[in-house]
């Protein structure tokens, strides 16, 4: 099952921030939020350590494609929801999206947030 998730306000306004916070484009920025948010799903799931995603940061989507367990996971919650699995993803990707705020490792040049 390969998904396709729209990234929310929430987690672009997340992306930014942290862009904002370490000096980097929101290119880099979104790609870390997205490799953040989709780890830790796994992670809680698996116990994963690795994965593979597409990011589009124009479009603002992000492709994946979940481990088995993830997908049967998601799958059940889309059957008790009535949503469907890219958006129960995407609903988890906004939850760890803010997971890691990062404040101690801020490059010690940074200006203040």
């Amino acid at each position: 099952m390969s998904l396709t998730v729209e990234m929310s306000d929430r987690f672009l306004d997340a992306a930014d921030e942290w862009a904002e916070a370490r000096m980097e484009d929101r290119e880099a920025a979104v790609e870390t939020k997205v490799e953040q948010a989709l780890l830790e799903i796994e992670y809680l799931v698996t116990g994963a350590t690795e994965i593979a995603f597409d990011v589009d940061v124009e479009r603002e989507v992000i492709r994946y494609t979940p481990s088995a367990d993830l997908a049967d996971l998601l799958s059940e919650q889309a059957a008790e929801t009535g949503l469907d699995e890219s958006t129960i993803l995407g609903l988890h990707v906004d939850l760890f999206v803010g997971a890691f705020s990062g404040d101690d490792d801020r490059p010690p040049n940074a200006p203040p947030v």
